[in-house]
């Protein structure tokens, strides 16, 4: 089902709320009318008295009504967002920009790579290749952190790395005592792996600079420009390509984004 007004916020019921990190929870929310969406996308979730944000959403459609944001506290609205409890009401508006070609990637052979709380949209698509997971090739999933501690679904990723056909690696910027994986920023693992990305299709998304050099990194090993996809944030603040605030060379990443191919970038004479 479709939501009839993009502009009004539909009210949601908090089912659960799982802490990732010591700064990142995830928010399970069931809208009261559900939301047709596709991975990639974004929605505008909103707490009466308190405005509103975007969030990527970090579920799949094949998961069922119940829609997940990984939230990272950052400002006043996330901290009022990471003091809800399950059974508290809030709005979401959406969905809205464009979302991952899951088509084009049919048959591909796919590596995801996401810095931070960057993997939370990847999850959506990877969830999403999971559940046809006959129709694509070989999975690669690489992933890191500054520390071990600011990792999100470190449980779902042990329950994926035990998948047959499915390669897990994890990196963190800072070891621990507790750590015993491997030391050193996200684009090393691009550089270490062991497959030959040459024909393969990569999605990857993080804090800009991890993305940039993940972005070399892939495109030294053969991925092609446009078989490379990111998305991007760029103050965005309507979500309806309105307001002019997240204007990017010469798009509007709200409307026009927040998928991009490394292509598209370029011809945008823009990076992340």
């Amino acid at each position: 089902m479709s939501v009839s007004n993009v502009y009004l916020p539909t009210p949601a019921t908090l089912l659960e709320v799982s802490q990732e990190t010591p700064d990142i929870k995830t928010f399970r929310v069931e809208p009261r009318q559900p939301f047709d969406y596709r991975p990639g996308q974004f929605a505008m979730l909103s707490l009466w008295g308190y405005g509103e944000a975007p969030f990527s959403i970090a579920s799949s459609r094949s998961d069922g009504d119940v829609m997940e944001f990984s939230i990272k506290q950052v400002g006043g609205f996330t901290e009022q967002m990471h003091g809800l409890q399950p059974g508290e009401e809030l709005g979401v508006r959406g969905p809205y920009g464009n979302f991952f070609d899951v088509a084009a990637a049919r048959g591909h052979n796919l590596v995801f790579v996401g810095g931070g709380i960057g993997l939370a949209p990847l999850r959506a698509l990877i969830h999403g290749v999971l559940h046809h997971r006959e129709d694509f090739g070989q999975v690669v999933i690489l992933y890191g952190a500054r520390t071990s501690a600011d990792l999100v679904y470190r449980n779902e990723l042990k329950r994926l790395a035990a998948r047959p056909g499915l390669r897990v690696e994890l990196t963190v910027d800072v070891g621990d005592g507790e750590w015993t994986g491997h030391v050193g920023v996200v684009p090393d693992l691009v550089k270490k792996a062991p497959e030959d990305f040459a024909g393969w299709m990569a999605f990857v998304c993080g804090p800009g600079i991890m993305i940039r050099f993940t972005a070399q990194a892939l495109l030294g090993r053969g991925v092609e420009p446009a078989r490379l996809v990111t998305t991007l944030e760029r103050n965005m603040q309507c979500g309806l390509g309105k307001c002019g605030h997240c204007y990017f060379g010469g798009k509007l990443v709200c409307s026009d984004g927040p998928v991009f191919t490394w292509r598209d970038l370029q011809e945008m004479d823009a990076e992340p």
